[in-house]
């Protein structure tokens, strides 16, 4: 796919469009402010809080040798305080100008991610096949993110499906460096910086509805094994057991 797939510039009445929550006839522009995009997310639904954010090419955290630097929420509390309160988040933002902010996964939102490769090719395969596609964003120039419907919270509990179950090897030869963010995990909001010069951007914004995360999870396990086949030294999101 093209380098440039979801990017227009210059079209500021479209982007004011997509800011007023009216869905736009193509991708998100790029043109909009960084606080007016984390309250279009807020605006969606997804729950904000403040992460950190690139020093140099370390983390704005006071850890020493950070493993996920700019990556991460600046409180251990960020699941009670994640939220969609646009006064909150526009604080948020202004008194910390160079933050990052994670959306908390798991309470109105299911993330999937994926390698970037594969993400691109199942995201072509899902709009051409009519399929309903929610927000996707890419992350670090090495993952894709697709935003969809949680099920989290299902009324019976024993249908819980927690993050930490997607993590393990085992769980990687069956779906092949994909990762499911449900309760108890998050992900980087766009806009967001990371070291290296590497950004978190929407490539579809939060104006479409989340999908039933089912819908996509075919074509996703599909291409990420297709990926996992032909990239064989790609290092995946865990270790496999070895």
């Amino acid at each position: 796919m093209s380098a440039e797939f979801g990017r227009r510039s210059g079209r500021q009445g479209r982007m004011s469009q997509w800011l007023r929550g009216r869905r736009p006839r193509t991708e998100p522009v790029e043109g909009a402010g960084r606080e007016d995009l984390l309250l279009a997310a807020a605006g969606a639904g997804l729950p904000l809080a403040p992460a950190a954010h690139p020093s140099g090419y370390r983390c704005s955290c006071d850890r020493v040798g950070c493993p996920t630097p700019a990556r991460h929420p600046v409180s251990f509390a960020w699941q009670t305080q994640s939220t969609t309160d646009h006064a909150q988040i526009e604080r948020w933002a202004r008194h910390q100008p160079q933050a990052n902010f994670i959306t908390a996964t798991g309470m109105v939102h299911d993330v999937l991610d994926v390698p970037l490769d594969a993400g691109r090719e199942a995201l072509e395969r899902l709009l051409a096949s009519g399929i309903e596609v929610g927000p996707v964003a890419e992350s670090g120039g090495d993952r894709m993110l697709f935003f969809t419907a949680t099920r989290g919270t299902p009324e019976d509990e024993d249908e819980w499906w927690p993050c930490e179950l997607d993590c393990h090897p085992e769980t990687m030869d069956e779906h092949p460096g994909l990762r499911w963010h449900c309760r108890g995990s998050y992900v980087l909001v766009p806009p967001a910086q990371l070291p290296g010069d590497l950004t978190v951007e929407w490539v579809r914004g939060p104006e479409h509805p989340l999908p039933d995360p089912l819908s996509l999870l075919e074509i996703l396990t599909d291409e990420c094994a297709r990926y996992a086949g032909e990239e064989r030294d790609h290092v995946a999101a865990w270790p496999h057991r070895r």
